[in-house]
């Protein structure tokens, strides 16, 4: 915040002359300072001086200076001031809006901390405190104050804390009086005179301090005033002025640079403008400064200014009209950036976390919630009321002057045209908030929404896009456009899409109504009653509308017709009278249509209007509409019905229209006469109730209404009925009357009179006392018959038994249902003439289908099925007929034959054809249908073939005279005849269908009859069509023959470029050059590029003269190359003398030397005269010639001559005369004699064994002239595999020669290559020995080991490389382990051989050879044994295998005895006396292993405890099991099975729990063990046990958190029984769900007492808690129940138990020794 000096508003004075207070008004207009005259100065906002007036004191008896003015505020309307003066008085002044308005007080209070009201004149002491009060403020909302006392303390009061939830009262204590006092957005700032400002919390604790005590030109503060947005704080003291600005990211106080200003004394008071950008100081001498406030200011787009007064307040100023508009975050958000859009009209700001928006035309803000969203928004100012945002596909409504964002929608649709929001655009009756939007969810998709209710009012699907929509003002009608130009009308509230025009190229909603103006085409179409759509006015139009106005109510359409702009006026009545109808005001209606003429369309307007005021109940308006329309009687009674209003509300005041006489009047109008009877009776009015039914002649009514109250007059009412009737000649109703009141007789005769026999008839049947009056019943007869109603007189008489007479009336009448019934009862026989007669009658109804059915019951089939043709059930009438014999019945099945082949049903009409025996015309219906193959089917089964070949040919030809050539074809085709059919195309010229024919038919003749016809066109000159023919019989080069012949060349090329390639198009482009010849020639040629083509084909072709042509037109360096084709052709010729001259001609002399082939003679003439160099190449070739004729000297002369020895040496060697070619090139060329001999060695070896002689020789030749080297190279190339003892001699041969004579790398390398060759041929002692010779030790004693020479490979490396020694027994040991010859392994490697007994699964062998060895070694392999035994799952075994051999301590043993023991312990089916043995050895096992522990390093560590506890466990598994044995012993073995529950982290769980419940015999625990045994499974089947109920087993030592057992112990039928048996005892209910307890007051089985936590031992028998009479043992402090103990020694004494024996002989050992005891087992 910076502050800038303006203007001095009013100047100082000399002395003291102290402004005491200031004040802006809140509309930012006036500024007020109290001088200190006591006179207050306004000014305006500009800082001119406008007026003044002068304060009072509390009494004019005190004088002018018996107070000071303390402070004044103005009222928030601005209007007035409030006064605070030291008289203790508070004086509201009027100041007017308007300058030099008249001032007057208008309220007066007396003060201390008060609130003063100004309606009611009254104060109130808001509250008190002991110290006088120093300085006040308010925070940034104004509905809170603190104030400064004199003490220092500062108390907060609230009018409304507006949810801050802060405390009121003290709030805290300041070291000094605070006189300058502030209070900001976001904390409190006191200064005083210790010349500090300290800012403080919300709630009073100390944020910052600012000293200033050490500056010497500081003094104390004395006044403070904080800005509108609460985020600047200025301080007054002496020549200065301290501003501190709010850092909101810090949440600190900054100072800013202090304003300084000398002279300017102390100042006294501060005023902050309500916008911010202005503040005023007075100071002690009476002066009053102007500053302006402002962080910046910036100028946009030159036409606005922009004054940031705060972070989160600005003040924009539009610099052409002067306007401004604050624009401030209600949040206190810094505010970034402000835009102005929209032509200039709207704000658009944003902070951190909202958006501010503005209408600077109609000054409204909003600033709604709004999280970062990356300045991506597009904004849309085109409705004035609300701000469209669009951002990533969501549609933001905004309403300005509304904080809260109106609604979002997701669309990606964002043209103004294809979105319409109305927000209560015009004011309807009975709608408050009215805001609706229509927009599109996809292109053919409309959604309207209703914003205020948040609802979705409705969707419109489209089949085509929409380009246009828009709602009417009141957001009930919506219009909308499709592509196709359709305009459609959508009724929100019905939900009802009408379709207005078609071809619309304009439409608008005119504005301020519902009516709709369109374009199509030429027409201007006005809808000015929208709710009927149908009704449009139409005016032609000539050009395109382009606006709609409507200015003073006037509304114009706007036409362009070329270049003139033309207007329409629409009718403003029709639109006004809308508008008005709208917003219900129907006096303005009215008005509106007194002014027209009477019209069809006013008349209209009348009648809606009189609607509509009668459903609003205003009467006179109905009356005058009805008056317009000529209504009189409605007039009348409207009339009458307004005055009885009018009275009502005179008499009694309130709307006369409530009174119930009106009410039921406007009923009666609206026919509603049982609301207007309602309305009476509610009054009671019977009588006017009575009398409007009379006048109506509702006597019914009126006699009901009277009858349910009792009216005295009901006799005479219904009296006076009766009368009514009669004399109005209602005679029907007056017998109505008489009926009702049991009269018959008289009812009759009043029907009879009235005409109505059947009345009187139907009196007459239900009543028969009157059947008995004859004379009564021959009356109704009589007139029944003559009023033609014979059924009803047939029941007359049938109701007076009369059955003739009456089977005539029913017969008359047509009743043959009755008619039937009756003859069935009275005359059987006439039965079936009554079912023909009623199928006659039926037919004469045109009843056909009703018909059928009695012709069949009356047995005339013929009918029957007329009948059923008639009736068109064809099905029916065949079904008739298959049952018919007469033969005459046949004619039908024509007729039905007929109605299925119009019904193109082919089959079944044959059928019925052929039944009918005419199979002509079922021929005929297929060949007319074109059912050729169905038809001739037919044919061939009734005619011969001839017969049926005959018509089909006949048929045909009549069919292709008539030119129907398809049909006649597939006549053709039915009778296999295709040849006529293609004789018939090709006679008649239709070769396309010959050839398809022809492909059909005769695939084989399809390229000759192409040739066949493109040669026929060709003679007629058709020569496209026969080029067409060409092509499809491939023969294009027959095409372009053609068009040769033709001359036709164009064509000819064409043909050959499209089909015949890049050589056949040149060819012809040829062909035609060599006809035109010439100049026209080449430039054709050049023109397709083939001038050198075609030379080249002229020479290649012979054309040599047409070639020269060409060559010496156009391309003369050509011709030599033309004269060399000449000369090759002429030699080829055997024109040897012309070829000669051509050749030299040609520049090539030297084949022209070639010419004369083995004329030697002229070769050498040619050669020496015009080739020299081609001398020697005569030389050569003579020599070659002699080579051929074996004349070997002269060829050798000949190529010395030519100097080429090389040439002699090759052809030497060709002829296999190696000696002679060695003598050359030793003589001409030794430099390659080398390579030669080379050659000719490679040569030898290549002959196989021939060859192999050949080296033997070679090599011996190099051995002999010393060459021993090469002698080596051709040793080693010896191969014969038929004579392998020749290899290895040679081999050896060679090894000899370089051990002998080569290098020692060389000879080595020679060593090597023959060593793996001998030992390839099993030479192993000779390879052997060539190593040793070279020293190569190692491979020496590979060759033995791999000869498997082994004493031999020893002794070398043991005499010559000892290192080698280890190698060769490895060797060893792996040779007798990849033969499997364990045995002698054992010898050489026991550890080796061990592990390949081991793996081959030889454990006897394993460990009997290991018992030789030590003890660690045997039980390692036992350990393998084992761990093999139990993954085999085989624990008994493994643990024989232990039993046998003893259990080490070994640590890295502990998992396998682990292991054993809960295999063991999880076998199935082990607690009988059976597998006491197993479980005694697991028992002993672990005794051993215990003691072996107890006496190594494992003494006491926890894995020695562990195996104690598994030896516990085995024990009483061992002991229970010798229990089960002895039936005395039972109780001991179930003690065990429980006691093992207390182990079930090793035991399985459900194992323990389910033999536990099995064994103990007592319910209750059965019970709980096996319930739980069931949860446990559950538990299982679920894999968790968390949801484990173990409430049970609480105060017990049965532990809770156990394994998961992977598989349950029992089968699932063992489950299912102990389930049932649960269920059964639960259902019971007389067992209790608890464990047995002890004297302890715990679980009997439980070692630890429950309430002590002491813990006894357990009884080494049954594992009981031992408690009084006990057995100790103890030396090792163990000890038995007495009771259990003697039981068991007792049964073992007299059963002899050997397993018992054995059990206490395992407690001696365990034990040390057994107490004394007079027993003993021996």
């Amino acid at each position: 915040m910076q502050l800038k000096h303006l203007k001095t508003l009013l100047t100082p004075q000399e002395g003291a002359a102290k402004v005491t207070c200031m004040a802006w008004a809140p509309n930012n207009t006036k500024f007020a300072v109290c001088t200190v005259d006591r006179v207050v100065l306004l000014y305006d906002e500009q800082g001119e001086r406008r007026d003044k007036f002068s304060t009072k004191p509390l009494d004019s008896k005190y004088g002018k200076q018996s107070y000071v003015v303390n402070d004044m505020a103005f009222s928030p309307d601005s209007t007035k001031i409030a006064i605070g003066q030291s008289d203790n008085i508070i004086f509201v002044y009027k100041i007017g809006e308007d300058w030099g308005d008249k001032k007057a007080i208008c309220n007066k209070f007396v003060q201390t901390v008060r609130l003063a009201n100004t309606q009611t004149n009254k104060s109130s002491t808001i509250y008190g405190t002991e110290s006088c009060v120093v300085s006040l403020a308010t925070n940034v909302s104004g509905k809170g104050i603190l104030s400064g006392h004199a003490d220092g303390t500062v108390v907060r009061y609230f009018f409304d804390d507006e949810g801050s939830g802060e405390s009121q009262g003290k709030l805290f204590m300041h070291p000094c009086p605070p006189y300058a006092l502030a209070w900001g957005a976001n904390s409190i700032m006191v200064g005083g005179c210790d010349k500090k400002v300290v800012a403080y919390s919300r709630e009073g604790h100390i944020l910052q301090t600012f000293e200033y005590s050490r500056d010497r030109t500081e003094r104390e503060f004395t006044v403070a005033a904080t800005s509108p947005s609460g985020q600047s704080v200025v301080f007054g003291s002496y020549d200065r002025l301290r501003v501190f600005n709010w850092a909101p990211r810090r949440g600190v106080w900054d100072e800013a640079k202090p304003k300084e200003i000398l002279n300017l004394y102390t100042i006294t008071s501060l005023a902050w403008k309500k916008d911010g950008s202005r503040l005023c100081a007075g100071t002690l001498c009476g002066g009053v400064e102007l500053f302006d406030c402002c962080l910046r200011r910036t100028i946009y787009k030159n036409k606005f200014e922009m004054t940031y007064v705060g972070l989160s307040q600005v003040i924009v100023r539009n610099l052409s009209t002067g306007t401004r508009v604050v624009l401030k975050s209600y949040y206190g958000y810094e505010i970034e950036e402000v835009k102005i859009m929209g032509k200039d009209r709207y704000l658009v700001a944003h902070t951190s976390d909202t958006l501010l928006l503005g209408d600077l035309l109609t000054n409204k803000l909003s600033e709604v919630p709004w999280p970062g969203s990356g300045g991506n928004e597009k904004f849309f100012f085109e409705n004035e009321t609300v701000c469209m945002i669009f951002n990533a596909g969501e549609l933001s409504l905004v309403e300005y002057s509304n904080n809260e964002i109106l609604g979002s929608v997701r669309t990606e649709f964002m043209n103004p045209h294809l979105i319409s929001v109305r927000l209560n655009e015009r004011k309807q009756r009975g709608v408050e908030d009215n805001k609706k939007l229509a927009y599109l969810i996809d292109i053919k998709t409309i959604c309207i929404v209703d914003l205020a209710g948040g609802c979705n009012l409705g969707t419109i699907s489209q089949q085509s896009k929409i380009d246009w929509l828009e709602l009417n003002e009141t957001g009930r009608k919506l219009l909308f456009r499709d592509k196709k130009l359709r305009l459609h009308l959508y009724d929100i509230e019905s939900g009802v899409k009408t379709t207005l025009l078609s071809f619309c190229s304009y439409v608008q909603w005119v504005p301020g109504s519902d009516v709709v103006v369109g374009q199509n085409r030429g027409n201007l179409c006005i809808w000015y009653s929208i709710d009927s759509p149908e009704s449009v006015t139409m005016f032609p139009i000539k050009g395109d509308i382009v606006d709609l106005e409507r200015v003073d109510g006037k509304t114009d359409v706007i036409v362009t017709e070329g270049v003139n702009t033309v207007t329409y006026t629409l009718d403003e009545g029709l639109i006004e009278f809308g508008t008005a109808i709208d917003d219900g005001d129907y006096d303005r209606a009215t008005a509106f249509l007194e002014t027209l003429e009477m019209s069809p369309e006013t008349e209209a307007m009348w009648k809606t209007l009189s609607k509509l005021a009668l459903e609003a109940h205003q009467l006179h308006i109905a009356e005058r509409c009805f008056a317009a329309l000529g209504d009189v009687s409605t007039v009348r009674f409207l009339h009458k019905t307004n005055q009885i209003a009018d009275k009502v509300s005179q008499e009694m005041g309130g709307d006369g229209t409530e009174f119930f006489q009106v009410q039921a009047h406007v009923a009666m109008l609206d026919k509603n006469f049982k609301l207007a009877e309602m309305h009476y009776v509610e009054q009671n009015s019977i009588d006017e109730a009575i009398e409007m039914y009379q006048e109506l002649h509702m006597w019914d009514d009126c006699i009901a209404v009277a009858e349910a109250k009792g009216h005295p007059e009901l006799d005479s009412l219904r009296a006076n009925y009766y009368q009514w009737l009669t004399e109005t000649g209602q005679d029907e109703k007056a017998g109505e009357v008489k009926e009702s009141e049991g009269d018959f007789q008289g009812a009759i005769n009043l029907y009879l009179k009235a005409g109505l026999p059947a009345k009187a008839a139907r009196l007459a049947i239900s009543h028969p006392e009157i059947t008995n009056n004859s004379d009564t019943v021959s009356r109704i007869a009589a007139s029944l018959i003559k009023g033609e109603f014979y059924e009803r007189a047939g029941d007359l008489y049938e109701k007076i038994r009369n059955n003739q007479r009456a089977l005539e009336c029913y017969c008359k009448g047509g009743a043959f249902r009755k008619a039937v019934e009756l003859a069935r009862l009275a005359f059987p026989a006439e039965v079936v003439k009554l079912e023909e007669a009623w199928g006659d009658y039926l037919v004469q109804q045109k009843q056909m289908d009703a018909a059928i059915n009695h012709f069949i019951e009356a047995g005339c089939s013929l009918k029957a099925i007329e009948a059923a043709i008639a009736a068109r059930q064809w099905k029916k009438a065949v079904h008739i007929l298959e049952l018919q014999e007469d033969p005459s019945a046949g004619k039908y099945y024509v007729k039905i034959a007929q109605y299925y082949a119009s019904m193109q049903d082919y089959e079944v009409a044959e059928q019925l054809f052929v039944k009918g025996g005419q199979i002509k015309d079922a021929i005929d219906m297929h060949t007319t249908a074109g059912r050729w193959e169905e038809a001739h089917k037919l044919a061939v089964e009734c005619m011969t073939e001839e017969e049926v070949m005959a018509l089909y040919l006949s048929r045909a030809q009549e069919l292709e005279r008539d030119g129907k050539f398809k049909e006649a074809e597939r006549l053709f085709a039915t009778v296999k005849q295709p040849d006529l059919a293609i004789t018939m195309y090709k006679k008649n010229r239709m070769f396309d269908d010959v050839i398809r024919l022809v492909a059909k038919h005769h695939p084989d003749l399809l390229t000759e009859t192409h040739l066949h016809l493109a040669k026929e066109l060709e003679a007629e000159s058709r020569l496209s069509e026969a080029e067409y023919h060409f092509m499809e019989a491939e023969e294009w080069k027959a095409a372009v023959h053609m068009y040769r012949v033709n001359d036709m060349w164009e064509d000819a090329y064409r043909v050959a470029k499209s089909h015949g390639g890049a050589g056949a198009q040149k060819q012809v482009a040829y062909l035609w050059a060599r006809s035109l010849g010439g100049d026209a020639a080449i430039k054709l040629l050049n023109k397709f590029g083939l001038l050198e083509y075609a030379i080249e084909f002229a020479s290649n072709n012979f054309s040599f003269d047409f070639a020269f042509d060409l060559a010496r037109l156009a391309c003369k360096e050509k011709i030599p190359e033309i004269h060399l084709k000449h000369a090759i052709y002429l030699e080829d010729e055997g024109k040897f003398p012309e070829a000669e001259i051509e050749f030299i001609k040609a520049g090539k002399p030297k084949e022209a030397v070639y010419v004369h082939n083995k004329d030697w003679a002229s070769a050498q003439r040619v050669a020496e005269g015009h080739d020299p160099e081609s001398v020697s190449e005569v030389l050569v070739g003579q020599a070659k010639f002699c080579f051929e004729q074996k004349d070997f000297q002269k060829a050798e002369a000949f190529l010395l001559r030519a100097q080429r020895p090389e040439l002699a040496v090759k052809y030497y060697k060709d002829a296999d005369m190696w000696s002679d070619a060695m003598r050359i090139c030793k003589e001409y060329l030794p430099n390659k004699l080398s390579m030669l001999q080379e050659e000719y060695e490679k040569e030898t070896s290549k002959k196989g064994t021939q060859g192999v002689g050949g080296l033997l020789e070679q090599a011996k030749e190099w051995e002999q002239s010393g060459e021993h080297s090469r002698a080596v190279e051709c040793y080693l190339k010896v191969k014969d595999d038929s004579n392998l003892a020749l290899m290895e001699k040679c081999w050896m041969k060679a090894a000899e020669l370089s051990i002998k004579f080569l290098s020692g790398d060389r000879a080595v390398e020679v060593v090597q290559m023959v060593g793996p060759r001998l030992t390839q041929l099993r030479k192993y002692n000779a390879a052997a020995e060539l190593y040793l010779n070279m020293n190569l030790i190692k491979e020496a004693i590979d060759v033995f080991i791999e000869g498997e020479e082994w004493n031999k490979a020893k002794r070398v490396a043991k005499e010559l490389e000892p290192r080698y020694e280890d190698y060769v027994d490895q060797k060893y040991k792996e040779h007798l382990k990849n033969q499997g010859k364990v045995d002698s392994l054992v010898g050489v490697d026991v550890m080796a051989a061990l592990d390949m007994y081991a793996e081959r699964g030889q454990w006897e062998k394993c460990l009997e050879t290991a018992s030789k060895q030590n003890f660690k070694i045997l039980q390692k392999y036992i350990a393998l044994y084992a761990t093999h035994l139990i993954k085999e799952e085989d624990a008994p075994k493994a643990l024989q295998l232990y039993i046998q051999h003893g259990a080490p301590p070994n640590p890295q043993n502990f998992n396998i005895y682990k292991r054993l023991f809960l295999d063991l312990i999880n076998l199935p089916a082990t607690d009988g006396p059976e597998s006491y043995r197993m479980w005694a050895d697991l028992r002993n096992f672990l005794l051993q292993l215990c003691e072996n522990m107890s006496r190594s390093a494992e003494a006491n560590s926890p894995a020695h405890e562990d195996f104690e506890q598994l030896l516990l466990i085995a024990h009483y598994y061992a002991t229970r099991s010798a229990t089960r044995g002895v039936p005395q012993l039972v109780s001991l073995s179930a003690k065990l099975a429980v006691s093992l529950l207390r182990h079930t982290e090793l035991v399985p769980a459900d194992k323990a729990f389910y033999e536990a419940g099995l064994a103990v015999g007592w319910e209750n625990m059965a019970f709980i063990f096996l319930n739980h045994f069931l949860d446990l499974c559950d538990a299982i089947d679920e894999g968790t046990l968390d949801a484990l109920d173990h409430s049970d087993f609480l105060d017990t030592d049965i532990p809770f958190e156990v394994p998961v057992p992977t598989k349950l112990c029992v089968t699932d039928a063992q489950r299912e029984e102990i389930r049932d048996w649960v269920l059964m005892v639960s259902m019971d209910n007389r067992l209790e769900q608890v464990l047995p307890r002890d004297e302890r007051n715990s679980y009997e089985a439980s070692l630890v007492a429950a309430n002590t936590g002491l813990r006894s031992l357990p009884c080494v028998l049954t594992g009981y808690p031992v408690l009084r009479d006990k057995i100790e043992f103890s030396p090792v402090g163990k000890a038995a129940n007495k009771k259990d103990w003697n039981q068991f020694l007792v049964a073992t004494k007299t059963t002899h138990s050997s397993e018992c024996q054995d059990v206490l002989k395992f407690i001696s050992q365990w034990c040390g020794s057994l107490p004394a005891s007079g027993f003993s087992f021996h």
